[in-house]
């Protein structure tokens, strides 16, 4: 390996040709994750244009790619054809994410007069410059295919220059616009957790953008001025490019997949704390809840809680209610918070009944407790069941207070 290519430009400069199809694998990945919720809920307009979006930051990417800049350069017959393709998609990426987060920030249901104002300004602006990149374009003269340095090589041509600029200031007016509608959003209060970081990722990549764009417009000033800074357009902006299509890629899918990951984990997690008086009402009844090879998370949630309270309620009439509430007064003794104490007091109180039914099968019991909180906290009673030392502690607290004698 020569000492150039262990430079970063070096580095850039020999894995160029595959380069672009970095941040395109990611972004596909990305379109392929939200592809199943877009179809599920196609009619949801966010939905669609966040797809839309990524699906067009992946074809800017596969098109930037100097093997496919050849190829339809070849096919179309025309040389450097791909240059006002790709800024053209390059162009209409802005537009779509300044109109993304002018409809996420201001809600789908928006539809004042000055929303409405910016929406037809962004499209109606960003379509004229695409004309104008084509007009331009077809005046220019560009006989040399250049497949990486475009942008710098032809700098000083007629025509050329102008559509070189045009769309180097769209981009930049779009990642100023929308860095500044970000950043402020971002400085808003009552933000979800998930949404403010996914801002956050957004704000960092179009900023990279910036900064993108701050190396392109250096290196074509300094031909104009005579001067060869080619490689910040060729070796520098690149790797910027990519790692702010990684953050935006991140930053649109974060808030609902974050929340999507969040809702399946509470979901899962409550199942999971339910487990132990899951257990003792499978040995109280003999039986679980059949499985279901295609019920969901949710769907298996509810069955268990409906198992647990279907076999707590007959249960519950050989609870003592007295000595439950020895149980929690002694929990209360201890120090236990008002809750917690009546979730140990409730845990006790069920195994206790779970003994007395086991010791007399044939009777119905004699109790007629108030089930309302104790079918309701089913899940701090399951939890209470796996602290095993506090329930000792407890028993021992009451044991103790039920041997002290009453004076006077």
């Amino acid at each position: 390996m020569t000492a150039l290519a262990l430079t970063p430009v070096g580095f850039v400069n020999e894995f160029y040709p595959n380069f672009w199809w970095i941040p395109a694998g990611i972004l596909a990945a990305a379109l392929a994750i939200k592809l199943p919720s877009i179809i599920r809920l196609w009619k949801d307009p966010l939905l669609r244009a966040v797809g839309g979006l990524l699906l067009l930051a992946c074809a800017v990417f596969v098109f930037v790619a100097p093997s496919t800049i050849a190829r339809v350069n070849r096919l179309t017959g025309i040389t450097n054809f791909s240059a006002p393709w790709v800024y053209s998609l390059l162009t209409a990426f802005c537009a779509s994410c300044l109109l993304l987060i002018i409809t996420w920030r201001n809600g789908l249901s928006d539809r004042s007069a000055r929303t409405r104002r910016a929406m037809r300004g962004v499209i109606a602006v960003y379509s004229g410059v695409i004309v104008a990149l084509w007009v331009l374009f077809a005046l220019a003269d560009v006989p040399e295919e250049r497949l990486r340095d475009i942008d710098t090589y032809y700098a000083n041509a007629p025509y050329m220059r102008e559509l070189i600029l045009l769309y180097l200031l769209a981009h930049t007016t779009a990642a100023l616009v929308t860095n500044w509608l970000i950043w402020n959003w971002i400085r808003t209060d009552g933000l979800d957790a998930w949404l403010r970081w996914g801002l956050k990722c957004l704000g960092f990549g179009y900023t990279l953008q910036l900064v993108f764009d701050a190396a392109k417009l250096t290196a074509v000033a300094a031909r104009w001025a005579g001067r060869n800074l080619d490689w910040l357009s060729t070796a520098v902006a690149p790797p910027l490019a990519c790692l702010s299509a990684v953050l935006i890629a991140v930053g649109f899918i974060l808030p609902h997949a974050g929340q999507y990951l969040h809702d399946r984990w509470r979901v899962r997690l409550a199942r999971h704390e339910l487990r132990p008086l899951y257990l003792l009402m499978k040995r109280v009844n003999g039986g679980g809840v059949p499985f279901v090879l295609r019920a969901g998370p949710e769907l298996r949630l509810i069955r268990r809680e409906t198992f647990i309270r279907d076999v707590l309620l007959p249960l519950a009439r050989f609870i003592d209610e007295e000595r439950r509430g020895k149980l929690h007064d002694a929990a209360i003794t201890l120090g236990f918070t008002p809750d917690r104490a009546k979730a140990l007091a409730a845990a006790m109180a069920i195994l206790d009944a779970v003994d007395a039914r086991g010791e007399a099968p044939e009777r119905d019991g004699a109790g007629e407790p108030d089930t309302t909180d104790l079918l309701r906290e089913i899940g701090a009673v399951s939890r209470a069941l796996r602290c095993a030392d506090e329930m000792r502690a407890v028993r021992a607290r009451a044991a103790a207070e039920a041997d002290v004698p009453v004076v006077g």
